[in-house]
């Protein structure tokens, strides 16, 4: 560095309804260096519960200026002179009794050090984070963690690791397993989200990097800047990383796993139902595994970064922290049994989307357990006629449906818009036939679908280009919900945008389900994605596979369809989530014609999570 490390601690007291405390220096223990943090406590002498959050944006980047459309729609009690992005706003939480510490991860804003988010050795400076925190003389020795997306993700896996002081967490919208989740669905590189993450979020707030003061991101580096081939020599790229790491017993990926059930503080896992591409999946399945005694999963609605400032949503993450980190429990959260362990949002009627207060029409119920315990596992059966019945077919000849898949070469990275079978698609620029839907008849009776959905295809590719033969399988579908009136129901997704009900993904030759593994379930296989995994795929050879589709939720009025897609890439409701390395789906490996397959030893089908009405008490 240009210059030695500093300290340049600053508290300040007087100029704020809190004292503010910049860059003090939290050592880290089991490598060298440091992580600098920022502290916001209540005026006077007293000792507080502290919420910690340790993540990449910048510890100093003011929410109006890293998102200022966002910021402007935030309730006035959640806006404060050091209000950022995705963390609880030190305003509203020194107000109620809390210290907030904030802390700039390792090689980004103001901590030195390589920049590598999400690795282990991150977690454990994380980790001294929430120990410094505890001990501090202003501090009650409690510790909680609070954040969206990142500043969640984070959170499952410090918690593991047991800090001492940590009382609870509440992963909001954070996705809990690195690979599953976030990086390859199905085994299929997401590039594009983590193409635009780094780009906009990551890289340019790195320790040393020049220019932020005066693009108002954040105070520049205190010891000065670096330059170019510096700065990247000190940074493991995300984009890079995972282009060139496919399965999760590699290094890369086996680095970042860990065991849920060494989570054992008190837990409220806050997932998104229209979160189908990033988080939804990690927040179901961090409750699902975790050890904890205590530990509650709410579902909610809206756009990704709203719902965790809006008053209701707020009242629930003080009144769970309060009884943890206060002894104060005014519902009974540290009761077993007291507070039903599942919140259920009920996404009925077609409010439109991306408008919080239509939203509101949405009914909640509680429930006892996750998944629900009276849930009907029901499949509904795919025909060569396009249809989806819960009426298994009998004697289908052999038979089968075909749609194109191309794969992608280094310009395209188009998306693919829905088929439109009596119903309005969102988009009309689409190629009909890179596709295929199913569709129920019109539903008689109210009906809720609720859960896990595991689809189960028998597939097989065929080569249609001279000079290409095939060795690959991408499955991209979708289930969606059309009206009575014939007009797809959209929801609220992470960005505002319109989205189906929910989206899974499979890459064929990496169909292997481990049966023998303790998370295997019916309802959602599990796959190790391990190198040793990979199952060829030949043309002409008919493979049966099984897709995990996210969890998702909707009630059906009667007359309302379903329509199950099947896609050899994207289709619409990604936005910024696709699919598109020219090298990992590139057109040599994908190009053909990928086939479903009917008759006596081919029964295709979509299990649905069904939900008769809850018993009287």
């Amino acid at each position: 560095m240009p210059n030695q490390i500093r300290d340049l601690h600053k508290v300040d007291a007087e100029s704020f309804p809190y004292i503010f405390e910049q860059n003090a220096a939290v050592q880290i223990k089991k490598s060298s260096g440091l992580v600098r943090v920022n502290v916001y406590r209540p005026k006077g002498d007293g000792k507080h519960p502290v919420l910690v959050t340790y993540g990449p944006y910048g510890k100093d980047i003011y929410y109006g200026d890293f998102h200022p459309g966002s910021f402007a729609e935030l309730p006035p009690e959640q806006k404060s002179p050091h209000s950022a992005w995705e963390t609880p706003d030190p305003g509203f939480w020194t107000r109620n009794g809390y210290a907030v510490v904030r802390a700039d991860e390792r090689g980004l804003g103001q901590s030195p050090g390589v920049l590598d988010v999400m690795s282990r050795e991150t977690s454990e400076a994380f980790f001294d984070v929430v120990e410094w925190a505890a001990d501090q003389s202003w501090s009650s020795g409690k510790v909680g963690l609070l954040g969206i997306s990142y500043f969640a993700g984070s959170q499952w896996r410090v918690a593991a690791q047991q800090p001492k002081g940590l009382a609870a967490i509440v992963p909001w919208e954070g996705m809990s397993d690195y690979y599953r989740d976030r990086c390859r669905h199905g085994g299929i590189f997401s590039n594009e989200f983590i193409r635009f993450w780094w780009d906009r979020q990551i890289v340019s707030n790195q320790y040393g990097k020049g220019g932020r003061a005066a693009k108002k991101w954040g105070p520049d580096t205190i010891e000065g800047d670096l330059d170019e081939e510096e700065l990247k020599a000190n940074r493991q790229d995300q984009n890079i990383d995972n282009a060139n790491n496919q399965f999760r017993d590699q290094k890369y990926y086996a680095g970042k796993e860990y065991n849920k059930e060494d989570i054992v503080v008190p837990l409220l896992s806050v997932a998104n139902w229209g979160g189908i591409l990033l988080h939804l999946r990690g927040n179901v399945e961090g409750y699902t595994h975790a050890g904890s005694e205590f530990k509650y999963l709410r579902f909610i609605t809206g756009r990704h970064d709203l719902p965790f400032y809006q008053k209701e949503e707020v009242e629930i993450q003080k009144s769970f922290l309060d009884a943890f980190l206060k002894g104060d429990d005014q519902l009974g959260w540290s009761i077993p049994g007291k507070v039903p362990p599942v919140d259920i949002v009920l996404r009925k009627g077609d409010v439109g989307h991306n408008d919080a207060a239509a939203e509101k029409a949405y009914a909640r119920r509680p429930e006892s357990e996750w998944p629900i315990a009276r849930t009907q596992y029901t499949p509904y059966y795919l025909t060569p006629d396009l249809s989806l019945t819960p009426k298994k077919p009998e004697k289908i000849p052999l038979s089968k449906v075909s749609y194109t898949a191309t794969g992608f070469k280094a310009d395209d990275g188009r998306e693919i818009g829905a088929v439109s079978l009596g119903w309005k698609p969102l988009v009309d620029s689409f190629d009909l036939d890179e596709q295929v839907t199913f569709t129920t008849a019109p539903a008689e009776v109210e009906t809720e679908v609720t859960g896990h959905i595991v689809a189960h295809l028998n597939v097989s590719v065929t080569p249609t280009i001279p000079g290409i033969t095939p060795s690959e399988i991408d499955l991209f579908v979708t289930l969606r919900h059309v009206s009575a009136e014939g007009k797809e129901v959209f929801y609220t997704g992470t960005a505002g945008n319109p989205v189906p009900l929910c989206k899974g993904w499979l890459r064929t030759s990496l169909r292997k389900v481990n049966k023998e593994h303790q998370n295997h379930r019916e309802w959602l296989p599990h796959r190790d994605y391990f190198s040793t995994d990979v199952l060829p795929v030949v043309p002409g050879e008919v493979y049966p596979v099984d897709i995990e589709l996210w969890p998702t939720n909707v009630v059906l009025d009667p007359g309302s369809k379903l329509v199950f897609e099947v896609s050899s890439g994207d289709t619409q409701g990604c936005e910024r989530f696709k699919h598109t390395d020219p090298i990992d789906r590139s057109h040599e490996k994908l190009a053909g014609k990928n086939n479903i397959h009917f008759g006596p030893r081919y029964e295709n089908y979509v299990t649905l999570p069904i939900i008769p009405a809850k018993p009287k008490e």
